[in-house]
């Protein structure tokens, strides 16, 4: 296990001795982790293949079983639980976010905006009221390999609210490409993941962080930057550190901002979540594999 010290503190967060798991390979871009404890497996996307996997843990320390939980996916990316602990996921391809019920058919939750269809929902969370927050990227309609290529039709790549009562308001939409979202331990801070950087252009390549009260959104700040590729997938720790994933791994920020150190993955990181019995074991999913790893600290992220 290789990791990069920033900061002292950084320390206090790892296990020296713990290896770097690789737990499925064979992806094309893998997504969307997600952590059913009551199931003791995890969930997660295979975009460009149409299909989301599903790892089951060994009760005896193996390394498991991945089967797959769902194909055609509708080129499913991002994924969730609702406070019911049923699976809530954005899918490229019906450019769409959905619910899966207890029974197994799955119920459209949102696919369109003020008369214009979506353009391809990537990443979703749900607070502890019950209202789901969702990124609005156009990843899925670039082109016909993670989704079906089309012109974007919202005038913004924006970050999106469903209440819990089925109104759905774009709260911010100053992206260049909006990716990754979670909430600080006590809710009072949403942070967004801006992915837009590419050759063409140097920025963005940041963590935004947004104020969070009664469901509105005010003091937008750049909360951190990325220096190896552009985040994506980004979590909480139940201290409030924020662990983002990177093209060299995971990146880990303090609360302040400060960037506390990395943990160094061979393939670029899309994704990650908190999980096991302890909620110490973070999952990534990196590129053609799924990955774990195991830290002195839980994850934050509900239910």
């Amino acid at each position: 296990m290789t990791y990069q010290i920033d900061d002292p503190r950084f320390r206090d967060l790892i296990i020296g001795s713990a290896r770097l798991d690789q737990l499925a390979t064979g992806c094309r871009w893998a997504e969307g982790p997600v952590w059913f404890a009551d199931q003791s497996c995890l969930l997660f996307s295979d975009i460009p293949n149409q299909r989301i996997l599903r790892w089951s843990q060994d009760a005896d320390g193996g390394p498991g079983a991945v089967t797959t939980f769902r194909q055609p996916s509708g080129f499913a990316n991002g994924q969730t639980r609702d406070r019911q602990g049923r699976l809530v996921t954005c899918q490229h391809g019906s450019r769409s976010v959905t619910r899966t019920e207890i029974d197994g058919s799955v119920t459209t939750l949102a696919d369109s905006y003020q008369g214009r269809r979506l353009n391809s929902p990537n990443d979703v969370i749900v607070d502890s009221h019950g209202a789901i927050w969702f990124t609005d990227p156009t990843y899925g309609v670039r082109s016909d390999y993670e989704g079906h290529h089309a012109e974007p039709e919202q005038p913004v790549r924006g970050l999106y609210r469903l209440g819990p009562t089925g109104q759905l308001d774009c709260v911010a939409g100053d992206f260049l490409q909006p990716n990754g979202l979670c909430l600080s331990p006590d809710e009072r801070i949403l942070y967004v993941a801006d992915s837009g950087s590419s050759p063409q252009h140097e920025t963005p390549r940041h963590i935004l962080a947004f104020d969070l009260a009664e469901g509105k959104l005010s003091n937008q700040r750049v909360f951190a930057r990325i220096d190896a590729g552009v985040p994506d997938g980004i979590r909480v720790d139940v201290q409030g550190n924020l662990w983002s994933s990177a093209a060299d791994g995971v990146h880990c920020f303090a609360p302040d901002g400060t960037r506390l150190g990395k943990i160094l993955v061979p393939e670029t990181v899309a994704n990650l979540a908190f999980g096991g019995a302890r909620r110490n074991r973070l999952f990534l999913t990196a590129t053609t594999s799924l990955y774990a790893v195991y830290l002195a600290t839980n994850g934050a992220q509900r239910p």
